[in-house]
């Protein structure tokens, strides 16, 4: 389902018209929240989208930095914004798929309280291993697994990220048995792979692609349904051994859910034509995303089914992460 919606999604961007829409929006700034601090790739991409919608626009968006609470904070702030286009969340899968499938208790609900823009970019992960790992395939991956039940580690970014559920579907897909190690974030987990107190992890292309050229990490698979423009020359998960596997993260824009159906195809139509330029569409995958607009109504299936999916991936793991 994920791949025929993303399908779509391409597919329709480019056909995308505008529509009438109120002629004084916008007046002013635009706040655009990032429950992420800045400097990180997905503050990247926010700033890209914002100084897309200013050179269209001559409004100032500025971005506004909340982190906290993971992405809770920012994602409050917007759903209790006023809904009338001024305030925007700049969001991730782990915020809007991921947290309401662990079944955290939030003060909102993503599907009822924000209004999808659309879907940004796709962005498929990397399944890296330190070198003393004696395999090089997904295949051998999974033998030496099997061999070595509950001997071998990976890392996450923390309990319930994308990282952690996308190694415990390929673990249930596959038949095996790998000890998790939680981290505090990106930086120190890479650190500990590359000194090989880890043995393997999914992570963002941009993170460590350049030590699986340099050779201090060996890139086998990346998580995505089909190969990754950024490193076309990796198998996937699904065709190096664990057939249908299919993960990515992602970011969406969205408002506060009663937000004008005029003002949300506004911002939809521009959105989408920015991330059609060339320049952002290169520089997008040179960081290892992969533009990916689409209607708002596009962007809320895509979510569903992102929910949905983890909500099986977690029960199948009988993970407890609340």
């Amino acid at each position: 389902m994920k791949k025929e919606l993303l399908s779509c999604m391409i597919a329709a961007a480019a056909a995308l018209s505008v529509p009438a829409f109120s002629q004084t929006y916008p007046s002013k700034s635009i706040r655009m929240v990032v429950h992420f601090p800045p400097g990180g790739p997905t503050d990247l991409v926010a700033r890209m989208v914002g100084q897309k919608l200013t050179e269209a626009w001559g409004q100032q968006v500025v971005i506004d930095n909340r982190p906290g609470a993971g992405g809770i904070v920012g994602v409050e702030n917007v759903v209790r914004a006023a809904p009338d286009g001024y305030t925007l969340l700049f969001a991730t899968g782990g915020s809007m798929a991921v947290t309401p499938a662990v079944g955290t208790r939030l003060p909102y609900n993503v599907f009822t309280d924000l209004a999808p823009i659309s879907l940004v970019v796709i962005n498929p992960q990397i399944l890296v291993l330190h070198p003393s790992l004696p395999v090089s395939s997904v295949r051998e991956l999974i033998r030496f697994a099997k061999g070595k039940p509950g001997q071998i580690n990976y890392a996450s970014v923390g309990p319930g990220s994308p990282q952690h559920l996308g190694m415990e579907m390929m673990k249930s897909m596959a038949g095996i048995d790998l000890v998790h190690i939680p981290y505090k974030g990106t930086a120190p987990a890479v650190t500990d792979l590359l000194g090989g107190q880890i043995s393997l992890m999914f992570n963002s292309m941009p993170s460590v692609l350049p030590y699986t050229r340099s050779g201090r990490l060996r890139g086998i698979a990346v998580s995505s349904a089909k190969r990754s423009a950024a490193a076309p020359e990796i198998p996937t998960v699904a065709e190096a051994g664990v057939p249908g596997f299919d993960y990515v993260t992602w970011y969406g824009v969205y408002a506060p859910a009663a937000t004008p159906k005029d003002i949300v195809g506004k911002l939809n139509a521009e959105i989408v034509r920015g991330l059609q330029d060339k320049a952002v569409a290169e520089r997008l995958v040179r960081e290892g995303a992969e533009p990916a607009p689409g209607t708002p109504e596009m962007l809320g299936k895509f979510m569903r089914a992102e929910y949905d999916q983890w909500k099986k991936t977690i029960a199948a793991a009988k993970l407890k992460l609340d």
